[in-house]
């Protein structure tokens, strides 16, 4: 989005995802700051132009974000929202297949149904358990320094961000080591092939095998337990209730898709934010204690979502004094809540000791994301493993050769070459 398709007084063009903005859109989220703290832009439906508003900062980020009474993620509650749900997915009908992307699930949902799934899955999804991966974290990542130590080069994604969290995940779950690949290759062009107001037919045929594979993989545990999440989760009750085969492989499906393509931008992205801040990076690798709180600084800076989920409003409301219609979408705009001045000291100043109370890179409110201690476990190893094994990493291009994937609600590298 150029600030020349915009003006105070009308609507904003809503373009920022497309990626013509280039890598750097950091002083077009700070220009929208000023134009107010919610900004309304024209989303693109159905071949016409439908009312929505940007959340900018974070007060009233968290009003959207924590008041679902007022802001509801499930656009099929709200009378005539199909037009919604069809311009987000490319299908109007509830009824459709149950995979995340157009399903029921967490994503999807308030309370209480939000409550009921998140309790199940929450059950064997727990911090602690998250803390016992660190050895196996710990363990992937060495293998995959391994690989490329005597190369003294690498693609920081492909040989290590993308692979460290793909191989997590799919331990956890119990993807067999021969299909990771293909799953890896689903969630890419899934992630990569999504936009607002369309579903590329490519797109929706990998969201149905990736949805046929799922269903084929829960069926097979069912038949054969093993130690892994999958198992667990056919197996859970909690008075009675359990996750019905929708929802476990709408579920299954979420935690593939998004237990590594977030945390995958995260360390790619990170690793490039600390190149480009070297002083900041010198600190660190004389100091990795400080890895967690640079890990947090990270995700504030640059983290891997541009957006939340979309909320619609359940009435006519008013948000910063704007007059917020029934059924209008709202989206918090992450990567400008972020860098908010009212919040924040310098927030354009990456600061690897900055004091952080709070940042919306994983969310918050009741669908604050599930797996952010997982992410934060995998980030920490991640980038302490790097550091500690390659403290001379640079880039081995240009830096105006850095090639960015744009998707519908994030940003990540497409490719990180780098020597050691």
């Amino acid at each position: 989005m150029n600030i020349s398709d915009q003006n105070v007084t009308g609507k904003a063009a809503f373009n920022i995802f497309s990626g013509a903005s280039g890598e750097n859109t950091f002083p077009i989220f700070a220009q929208m700051r000023a134009m107010g703290s919610v900004v309304p832009i024209s989303f693109p439906m159905g071949g016409t132009d439908r009312q929505a508003w940007m959340v900018t900062r974070m007060e009233e980020a968290m009003q959207v974000l924590k008041n679902h009474a007022r802001f509801t993620v499930d656009a099929s509650s709200i009378d005539g929202n199909n037009d919604i749900r069809q311009s987000l997915t490319g299908n109007a009908d509830p009824s459709a297949p149950p995979t995340f992307f157009t399903g029921y699930s967490m994503l999807t949902v308030d309370e209480p149904d939000h409550r009921r799934l998140r309790g199940l899955v929450s059950k064997v999804f727990t911090p602690r358990y998250m803390e016992s991966l660190r050895p196996r974290v710990q363990k992937i990542a060495d293998e995959l320094l391994d690989r490329v130590q005597a190369q003294g080069e690498m693609d920081l994604v492909k040989d290590y961000a993308a692979p460290l969290p793909i191989n997590v995940i799919s331990d956890m779950l119990g993807v067999p080591q021969e299909d990771r690949a293909q799953v890896h290759v689903w969630s890419n062009v899934i992630a990569h092939g999504l936009g607002l107001g369309k579903l590329d037919p490519g797109v929706a045929e990998h969201i149905r095998t990736f949805g046929e594979y799922t269903a084929h993989l829960v069926a097979d545990k069912r038949r054969h337990p093993a130690d892994d999440l999958i198992s667990q989760l056919i197996a859970i009750e909690e008075e009675g209730d359990r996750l019905s085969e929708a929802e476990l492989n709408s579920m299954i499906t979420l935690l593939i898709f998004a237990g590594h393509e977030t945390t995958s931008n995260l360390i790619a992205n990170g690793s490039l934010v600390l190149l480009d801040h070297p002083e900041q990076l010198e600190k660190l690798k004389a100091d990795l204690s400080l890895v967690p709180s640079a890990v947090e600084e990270l995700l504030r800076f640059n983290g891997p979502s541009t957006i939340l989920g979309p909320r619609y409003a359940t009435e006519d409301t008013e948000l910063a004094g704007q007059q917020i219609k029934k059924g209008d979408m709202v989206i918090v705009l992450t990567k400008s809540v972020n860098r908010d001045e009212l919040q924040y000291t310098q927030p354009e100043e990456l600061d690897i000791t900055r004091k952080i109370n709070r940042h919306l890179a994983f969310g918050q409110g009741i669908h604050m994301c599930l797996g952010a201690p997982l992410a934060r476990v995998e980030a920490d190893i991640a980038f302490t493993t790097l550091l500690r094994r390659m403290p001379n990493l640079r880039l081995r291009i240009s830096r105006d050769s850095v090639n960015w994937q744009f998707t519908l609600s994030s940003q990540g590298l497409a490719d990180l070459p780098v020597t050691f």
